[in-house]
């Protein structure tokens, strides 16, 4: 049931991103940015069974993230790519500092919500840094590379989506274990949750190029 939810979320969330494009622009992709690193440090704490592999439940998120600068930096160049993922990682930080200003408020007598709130938003500092270092780093570094695959491709729009995003995505993978995990788990468990997380990111950079294809524009 996990790996049928997996896919259609990909193909939903991959769908949403497009549809967004093409209804508000540059616009609609860097709000589906900034909604996704929200979303990606809240999953981030729940661990789910993925055809075998284990994986956060905000892996989708991610894709999407990647996808979405992607699409900035084919249709627009690097420079706006880059500030999309310098925006994103603004409304994360922002985020992070009002939820924790929320929980440290004291609840009303009648409050019913503060507990469970708590639990899901009291930040886990190993993961969260982890979640946000490798978030900019990586989308950083996807730019980048999908620029240059582009000078050195630029006919093959499928060779820099994947070159760019495949590359990335394991080093968004190695950074996040290292920093949120090294340590606190066996050696060989550790290695096969770097290896399993990339396996999904992989899975979803192929998902993603045909959407890619249909918003790219003509040169």
């Amino acid at each position: 049931m996990n790996g049928l939810l997996f896919i259609g979320w990909s193909i939903v969330g991959l769908v949403a991103l497009t549809l967004a494009y093409k209804l508000f622009g540059k616009m609609g992709l860097i709000g589906i940015i900034a909604g996704s690193v929200v979303m990606m440090n809240i999953l981030v704490n729940k661990s789910v069974i993925i055809f075998g592999i284990g994986a956060t439940s905000g892996n989708v998120f991610y894709a999407m993230v990647f996808l979405a600068t992607d699409i900035l930096s084919e249709n627009y160049g690097g420079k706006e790519a880059r500030k999309s993922v310098m925006i994103g990682f603004f409304i994360s930080l922002l985020t992070l500092i009002g939820a924790w200003v929320a929980i440290a408020m004291t609840p009303a007598p009648w409050d019913t919500a503060h507990q469970p709130l708590s639990q899901i938003l009291t930040p886990m500092y190993r993961i969260i840094a982890g979640s946000m270092v490798s978030f900019f780093v990586s989308n950083m570094l996807d730019t980048y590379i999908y620029q240059w695959l582009k000078n050195k491709f630029p006919k093959q729009l499928w060779i820099r989506n994947n070159g760019s995003t495949m590359t990335s995505q394991l080093v968004d993978s190695l950074l996040f274990a290292t920093i949120a995990l090294l340590g606190t788990m066996p050696f060989d468990a550790w290695v096969q949750v770097v290896i399993s997380t990339y396996i999904l990111k992989f899975i979803i950079a192929i998902i993603d190029t045909p959407f890619l294809y249909l918003v790219a524009k003509k040169r």
